[in-house]
């Protein structure tokens, strides 16, 4: 069991700070299902997941948030319950509740960063009708992946495109009536090297975010984009202080959030302090391109609209004892909000990882 404290406060300008507590509890289980039932080449895993907390973004007011563990609703959830099933040395098929970011859309090296643009693409993240199938919310799944020679893979997968968990009001929903999300990843990876591109389209049409039929109706259209990410071990590596640079961009049709498409940028440090193997740094800047209509719509109301918003974030961590992890953070944000000039917002936190 791993649980993730966060504590936040929200400088904008002259205004005073807002401070949050969010809390983040995940307990997860592996089976090998070969060694428990005879089920040969067969494995599960189970995570449920609690949160807690308040809603920083409140205060921030950004358009991609500020903070990964904070969510709208606070639930116990069965975050993922999936079965893998391997169908030769290089085939593997999964089955059940699957967070798609957990393999999709991915760098590893980003993961350190707190900001929510460092997750799944905004362009991606705001789709569906309550989000893919992605932190807190995931879905009933199918992923197929292949692998070639000692480098190349392909994964692909069917999800429900109504995200919902077991433990939140609605539930896990087994209709499909709102269609399904499909997704494809192809690259190589070994340790230190990833190159991999995707793309992701859902079946049913969902309404536009700005623009409306005569009787104000808004449009139907369909969602679909793509993906390229690479991430590069450029020094170091095994024992020695190592850095590894990362960067991706995504593009999506644009009609139904308010995200055309993005991208990140930044590099981890890992062994960043001499005789502090678990000492990380990591900076990462993030850009959150808005479309034409919501700029319109920013336009309309009054102010005046930004191509993007932009993040900037430094971390470090250190394991400080066996259980507790220790991340100071600091985010900056300009055109917040996709408006042009906003008062730029500062973000600190004080990320506490405590390991039972």
């Amino acid at each position: 069991m791993v649980e993730t404290i966060d504590v936040a406060s929200v400088a904008r300008g002259g205004d005073r700070n807002r401070t949050y507590v969010l809390d983040d509890t995940d307990l997860t289980a592996d089976a090998d299902l070969d060694r428990l039932a005879g089920w040969r080449g067969a494995r599960a895993h189970v995570h449920v997941l609690s949160t807690m907390g308040g809603r920083p973004n409140n205060a921030a007011g950004t358009l991609q948030g500020i903070n990964n563990i904070e969510v709208a609703s606070h639930h116990v959830r069965l975050f993922e319950a999936w079965v893998e099933q391997r169908l030769d040395a290089r085939t593997t098929v999964r089955a059940g509740i699957y967070d798609l970011n957990s393999e999709f859309y991915v760098n590893d090296a980003a993961g350190l960063l707190i900001s929510p643009s460092f997750g799944p693409g905004s362009e991606l993240a705001a789709t569906g009708p309550n989000g893919p199938s992605i932190f807190p919310s995931t879905a009933l799944s199918v992923r197929v992946e292949h692998r070639f020679g000692e480098m190349g893979f392909a994964r692909a997968a069917i999800l429900n495109a109504a995200a919902g968990c077991l433990g939140e009001p609605a539930g896990l929903d087994f209709s499909f009536r709102d269609g399904i999300l499909a997704i494809g990843e192809a690259g190589v990876e070994r340790p230190g090297l990833k190159l991999a591109a995707g793309y992701w389209r859902y079946s049913k049409r969902h309404p536009d975010y700005t623009a409306v039929d005569a009787e104000g109706v808004p449009l139907r259209r369909i969602d679909e984009g793509g993906y390229a990410l690479a991430e590069w071990q450029m020094l170091g590596g095994e024992d020695k202080r190592s850095l590894t640079a990362f960067g991706r961009i995504g593009m999506s049709g644009g009609s139904t959030t308010p995200f055309q498409g993005g991208w990140q940028a930044g590099f981890l440090v890992e062994r960043a302090v001499s005789g502090r193997p678990d000492s990380q740094v990591s900076f990462g800047m993030s850009r959150g391109v808005t479309t034409r209509g919501y700029r319109t719509m920013v336009l309309e109301a009054g102010a005046r609209p930004s191509r993007a918003e932009t993040t900037f974030e430094l971390t470090y961590s250190d394991q400080l004892t066996k259980w507790l992890t220790v991340q100071p953070d600091v985010q900056f944000v300009t055109d917040r909000g996709g408006v042009e000039k906003a008062r730029g917002v500062v973000v600190g936190t004080l990320r506490l990882t405590i390991a039972f």
